[in-house]
């Protein structure tokens, strides 16, 4: 259902129209007219002399960020408060020597640039430049509406034209405050929650599982909860948005399952602590250290640049092997080979021995070296030792092998390779040769 107001619209309009009309066939509307010029002329000037004058650099020395940005705004702001000093005194001027009405645009103007000057100042907290020029937009389109004394006409026409869903009425001025209050309420919640973050980040009693879970769930309830508030101050009956409610379940129902399913198994993983940031894990065939954990999916750096991004829901429901999970002490298995001219006992000597020296091996657990197996080629030996943690395994592997092979090099051991015996017969005389391959 709709209700529109068209002649309360048209009569505002007219209205206007009267009153611009009035203003333009004035001769005191150009005189204004060419006094605002002039101000505008010297207030840009006398903006550039001070910018010119003052060094921002060393002005500001010393102090803090947001006084320094207030600093400078209230320099590059200079101009208008120049321009609005220079109106008032001429409109106090005017006003002593001819009516009230022939100075009307004069003041208007010096309201409005008092009004941007203090919007300007307000606005120096914020630090996104895009939200800053909306807000000052806005507030400064809200003040020249009050100074000219349209802004009640305005709301009341904003409020004219309503469309009914639901029994909720819906109409331009409940939009734009639904908005306006809306996008206040979520900074301030955004404030919020970074200033918790913080805090709930400083505590050392809390697991690192436990803090992410913490601030998802903190930022989560804070922004349902500055909606919910928003919508109650507009006048939102959040019961008639049930048919809303309704419509989102069957979404989950039919196209959102999957991202409804991740989301809660990212809160099973914060809460299970099965994963949490810093482990090593491996996921198929996706190796690397979990950089974040995010409500949809972990991010998992493999330490080569790149980053895997995997579903929550793949780490409920498939095998993780997370290598730090309960202890961050790394087994290390080294397999290797010699030929049987080697003492086996004198090989597992020098074995044990590297693996020992090697800087990352654990001093409190001895390395263990076996031989565990007698093969056609040699025998096969199986090192081990611990290192503290999981990172850079496979370098620490790397040099305790290129150990090895420089020890067997000084000791005469050789490492075993394939020997392939070829029998060829025919002939006057049987021949029989032996080579053997190297790989």
């Amino acid at each position: 259902m709709t209700t529109v107001d068209f002649n309360q619209f048209y009569e505002m309009l007219q209205a206007a129209a009267r009153s611009v009309g009035a203003e333009i066939t004035s001769p005191w509307f150009y005189l204004q007219l060419g006094i605002i010029l002039v101000g505008g002329g010297v207030g840009l000037a006398g903006g550039a002399a001070i910018r010119s004058r003052l060094d921002m650099t060393s002005l500001g020395m010393g102090w803090p960020a947001p006084l320094r940005l207030f600093l400078r705004i209230l320099v590059d702001s200079a101009w208008t408060a120049i321009f609005a000093l220079v109106i008032s005194l001429t409109r106090v001027g005017m006003l002593q020597s001819t009516w009230p009405s022939r100075s009307y645009l004069l003041a208007v103007s010096a309201k409005l640039a008092l009004a941007w000057l203090v919007i300007r100042l307000v606005t120096s907290i914020l630090r996104n430049e895009f939200i800053v020029r909306l807000i000052s937009l806005s507030a400064w389109c809200v003040a020249a509406l009050s100074i000219i004394g349209q802004l009640d006409s305005t709301l009341e026409a904003l409020d004219a034209v309503s469309i009914e869903v639901g029994g909720l009425r819906l109409s331009p001025l409940l939009v734009l405050k639904l908005g306006v209050l809306l996008a206040f309420a979520l900074w301030l919640a955004n404030i919020a929650s970074n200033f918790l973050e913080g805090r709930i980040n400083q505590s050392r009693d809390l697991t690192p599982s436990i803090q992410v879970l913490l601030i998802k769930l903190m930022r989560l309830g804070l922004m349902v909860f500055a909606i919910a508030v928003v919508m109650s101050a507009v006048g939102i009956n959040l019961s008639a948005l049930a048919i809303f409610s309704g419509a989102v379940g069957v979404g989950i129902g039919f196209g959102l399952q999957k991202i409804f399913a991740n989301f809660i198994s990212g809160v099973i993983l914060l809460a299970d602590k099965s994963v949490k940031p810093g482990d090593l894990v491996t996921i198929g065939d996706s190796s690397g250290r979990i950089s974040a954990m995010n409500t949809r999916y972990i991010s998992v750096a493999a330490g080569d640049g790149r980053e895997f991004l995997i579903p929550n829901e793949d780490l409920i429901t498939q095998k993780v092997v997370n290598w730090t999970y309960t202890d961050k002490n790394t087994l290390v298995k080294v397999i290797f080979g010699t030929n049987y001219d080697a003492d086996p006992r004198l090989v597992c000597k020098l074995a044990v021995t590297i693996a020992a020296e090697s800087p990352r091996a654990t001093k409190s657990k001895v390395p263990s070296c076996l031989l565990t197996e007698f093969t056609e080629a040699g025998m096969k030996f199986s090192l081990t030792f611990w290192i503290p943690d999981p990172d850079g395994m496979d370098n620490v592997k790397s040099d305790v092998m290129l150990a090895l092979w420089d020890a067997f090099k000084r000791e005469g051991i050789r490492v075993p390779y394939p020997v392939r015996e070829i029998r060829i017969r025919g002939g006057a005389l049987p021949v029989e040769t032996v080579v053997e391959v190297q790989n």
